[in-house]
């Protein structure tokens, strides 16, 4: 780390998404003029958020603690001590509150909110049940109250229910509130005289941001700790927004259980983008287990982990698995400056060590470019010609006794492909590794290039590490390799991602396509199409289908097969009907009108067996060559519509290749969701096969998407498979597609 980031929306959600200006407490912070126009997209979802003017939660100007106490050993009383503490340090004047008192710690107390002195901007709540209290907040017209009881959502059925109603009292009185199952973290003591860009803290869980208040020890400034709680009103979304408008901040570490809604998230990750404000995030919920413990904590949906993680990478947010890795990611992306370039230069003075993590960085997607020969030829002038110099750079052992060291250093760092110089330091060996960091952080003062120290040393109490490495601001100091390589490759995505980003909100469609107009007559409310119709659907998308006809006589199955051309495929068609091949209700490679009667009254003598439900037989053109794919939507209990691609046929059970995204997204999105299948080699041509479309391909998803966004919630399921990519500049054919409407 351095020394010295499905459903219908809910109707809470829906009704902080306003028009700027609206809401009571709120100040929308300035949006491109495309994000405060119409305000939503084509399905009803919004394009911009609403943000509380958190200015008077964090530093209140009066403040109110209802449930006061100074009775030696009530648990209220060590709260209420603290809470004067922190009005004091931030200039907040304090308003005890309890029935039964008249005074708390020498201050005047007044037995209700009605009879406060003043307005006040917070009211915290030491009460075991927070809902009485709500609507007297409300009108007083207090702003923000914080609720710090537990048995709510966290604790199972009833506490839902009794968290749902604290949130429609919070949201008629107009209290923002903080929890509740919250603590008091927001009013901690952040240390002055730290200097550079700060950290903001959110977190779902209080203890799981302590490592992150420990980097003050390190000389790393944080700013704000959010501690969400259960997140009945305010929720991460709100102070994720909040902090990404705060000049102070350089990153924002998250620790998230559940969200309380995805579509928010993703709008203030957005707003994190466009600021160019990294974000990094532990996100709960990768494994089964994980899911339900998160649950029981905080009573949030952790979402579909594909899903959650696709969502994240999409809008910039740095996902990292632990708090470790949290801490040094936040604190490199927060304060390091913007790469000059890619290229990852490895120091070492031990052969083995460079080789070591040359491997691991190679392996995380880092880039070790070769020096050049001149290079490489400037400086073996101080380091023997026998070592390797090419990158790692292996120096043997750093010069202790002149002035080589630190020339070694700024002749690496002048190299034009370099733009991270990694130094491990596996242990401490005076004098020569107290040199090698002095000459490190002198040459990192010189440079506007990110220079990293691992100090490898299990004890961390060498003068070197605690005063020479973590007293500069200018070099990244680590622990271990792993997290040194996970904070780099961070830093160099973000800088990537953020000088390309443009928000996929302002690209969203406002208005239904002349598409939609046609689909909505085939939706059939409630039930799964078949799959004539589902191809139906498909084409008035624009997408590709075989020639077909529907039949319901083996006359005129044959009839149909001239113009579709021989051979053909004969398939049944019904609504229900999901595994048509498994059934054997699919007849491919019919070559004359005998099979083809034949083939109808094989499919119809089945389907009656089977009792399945029939609209006709489908006589379809064959098309034999080609990639298989599959491209689908579904839809996210925290996110909505999704949308799908992957290998197709039996593959996408088999293999489970498949990448995901959450709506809008543009084209780049589409292509890199063909970049993340481990099968992606198929598109570009194996043992001798020709590259297929893959333009044709990325289309597909595109109008997928476009039906995702402008069908919403009333197309629960869209599964093309397979969708046969020909090759270049021959498109791509849905042969098959299932689709089920609300």
């Amino acid at each position: 780390m351095l020394g010295s980031t499905h459903g219908t929306l809910t109707t809470d959600f829906r009704a902080r998404v306003v028009a700027c200006g609206e809401e009571p407490h709120a100040s929308v912070v300035s949006l491109p003029t495309a994000t405060r126009q119409g305000g939503l997209d084509v399905s009803g979802r919004p394009l911009h958020l609403a943000v509380p003017d958190l200015d008077r939660f964090f530093r209140p100007r009066s403040m109110a603690v209802v449930g006061a106490s100074d009775t030696v050993g009530r648990p209220n009383t060590g709260i209420t001590r603290q809470l004067i503490a922190w009005a004091e340090r931030v200039g907040a004047r304090l308003h005890p509150v309890h029935p039964a008192r008249d005074a708390v710690f020498g201050r005047p107390c007044v037995p209700s909110v009605a009879a406060l002195p003043e307005p006040v901007d917070l009211a915290v709540l030491l009460v075991a049940d927070p809902l009485p209290v709500i609507e007297e907040l409300g009108e007083a017209k207090i702003p923000f109250a914080v609720a710090f009881a537990s048995g709510f959502a966290e604790t199972g059925e009833a506490g839902a229910v009794a968290q749902a109603r604290l949130a429609a009292a919070v949201e008629r009185s107009g209290v923002r509130l903080l929890g509740p199952n919250t603590n008091l973290n927001a009013f901690e003591e952040f240390r002055d005289g730290l200097e550079g860009p700060a950290i903001a803290l959110i977190t779902q869980s209080g203890h799981q941001g302590r490592p992150l208040y420990a980097l003050q020890e390190l000389g790393i400034r944080l700013s704000h700790w959010a501690p969400t709680g259960n997140e009945a009103d305010l929720e991460t979304a709100d102070f994720l927004a909040y902090f990404a408008q705060r000049p102070e901040v350089g990153a924002i570490a998250c620790y998230v259980e559940g969200l309380k809604d995805g579509r928010s998230f993703l709008l203030a990750a957005d707003r994190a983008a466009r600021a160019g404000v990294p974000v990094v995030a532990v996100k709960v919920g990768r494994t089964e287990a994980g899911a339900e413990a998160a649950a029981s904590h905080t009573g949030k949906l952790t979402g579909a982990d594909q899903v959650v993680d696709a969502a994240m990478r999409q809008f910039g947010v740095v996902r990292v698995d632990g708090l470790d890795e949290l801490q040094d990611t936040a604190a490199l992306l927060a304060r390091a400056r913007p790469p000059r370039a890619e290229g990852v230069a490895v120091y070492s003075i031990s052969g083995g060590t460079g080789a070591h993590f040359a491997d691991l960085a190679t392996a995380a997607g880092l880039a070790l470019p070769a020096l050049s020969p001149a290079k490489q030829d400037e400086l073996h002038t101080w380091i023997p010609g026998y070592l390797n110099v090419a990158n790692p750079i292996d120096n043997g052992g750093h010069p202790v006794g002149d002035h080589r060291g630190r020339k070694i250093i700024d002749a690496i760092l002048a190299d034009p492909s370099v733009g991270v110089l990694i130094c491990p330091i596996t242990g401490p060996f005076p004098p020569m590794s107290d040199r090698l960091a002095q000459d490190l952080v002198d040459a990192a003062e010189a440079t506007d290039k990110l220079v990293c120290v691992i100090w490898g040393s299990p004890v961390g109490t060498e003068d070197a590490y605690r005063t020479t490495l973590l007293g500069s601001s200018r070099v990244a100091t680590f622990r271990t390799f792993s997290n040194c390589v996970t904070a780099v490759k961070a830093y160099l995505d973000h800088h990537r991602f953020a000088s390309g980003y443009r928000s996929p909100f302002d690209e969203a469609p406002r208005t239904p396509s002349p598409s939609f107009r046609k689909a909505r007559s085939l939706m059939r409310p409630g039930q799964q199409l078949s799959e004539h119709a589902a191809k139906q659907l498909l084409r008035a998308y624009g997408i590709r289908v075989p020639r077909e006809q529907l039949v319901t006589s083996a006359a005129g199955a044959v009839r149909a097969a001239g113009p579709v051309g021989y051979p053909v495929v004969m398939k049944a068609s019904g609504p229900h009907l999901a595994h048509k091949t498994e059934l054997g209700l699919v007849k491919v490679g019919l070559t004359s009108a005998s099979q083809v009667r034949d083939a109808y009254r094989e499919l119809t003598d089945i389907a009656r067996f089977e009792s399945v439900d029939l609209d006709g037989i489908l006589v379809c053109q064959m098309i034999d060559r080609g990639v298989e794919m599959m491209v689908g939507v579904t839809h996210d209990a925290l996110f909505g519509p999704t949308v799908t691609v992957g290998l197709g046929g039996v593959l996408v059970e088999v293999l489970h290749d498949t990448a995901v995204r959450v709506p809008p997204f543009g084209e780049k999105e589409a292509r890199d969701m063909l970049g993340e299948l481990r099968g992606r080699a198929l598109l570009a041509g194996v043992r001798g096969g020709a590259p297929v479309d893959v333009d044709a391909l990325v289309e597909v998803v595109l109008r997928v998407q476009r039906m995702a966004l402008e069908l919403g919630d009333d197309l629960t399921e869209l599964d093309i498979n397979p969708l046969v990519v020909l090759g270049r500049g021959q498109g791509a054919v849905a042969l098959d597609a299932l689709a089920v409407c609300r």
